[in-house]
């Protein structure tokens, strides 16, 4: 996979260290391994970022944030691969997690109309609660297999195909 393609749309070291919200991580964001791009931070990377995507919590950043220090693999990556969920793809994902819950516990989906009130949102999270929540786990481990295993894949394939093409210069 392409370094520069990647870094290219990477904050920079400096910028994360200056966010408010990463302050209470202190000191540990001076750990070299968060911030090297190596095939190894990038798909742990985006197994975190994905996964964390699916997490319906408005701190998903910083739990990914967490997680990337946890696991030692990019934060810079993983911290902005949450933003898939953004708020005009999370209805859709969101929704589709609820009917994958729904379809998985063998329950009906229940049709759904809003209102602003305590009484609703605690009626309806009895009832919807536990299929989407269900349905973001099961959406967030699926996105971070695949993405694990894509980026693996794909690095591996852009590694090879470069030995490919020296081999190919030095033979001429």
């Amino acid at each position: 996979m392409p370094r520069h393609v990647i870094k290219r749309f990477m904050p920079s070291h400096d910028l994360i260290k200056q966010q408010k919200a990463l302050k209470i991580f202190g000191n540990v964001l001076y750990n070299p391994n968060l911030w090297c791009l190596n095939r190894r931070s990038a798909s742990g990377a985006f197994a975190v970022g994905l996964f964390m995507a699916f997490v319906p919590l408005p701190s998903q950043m910083i739990m990914a944030a967490g997680l990337a220090i946890l696991f030692s693999v990019n934060l810079p990556l993983s911290v902005c691969l949450v933003w898939i969920s953004n708020p005009i793809t999370m209805p859709v994902l969101f929704y589709g997690a609820y009917k994958l819950g729904a379809w998985i516990m063998s329950v009906p989906p229940i049709p759904f109309h809003f209102e602003l009130s305590w009484e609703f949102l605690l009626h309806q999270m009895n009832q919807i609660g536990p299929p989407f929540l269900l349905g973001c786990m099961v959406c967030g481990l699926a996105a971070a297999l695949f993405g694990y295993l894509g980026i693996r894949g794909l690095w591996r394939y852009s590694v090879v195909r470069s030995w490919q093409k020296r081999k190919l210069r030095i033979l001429r």
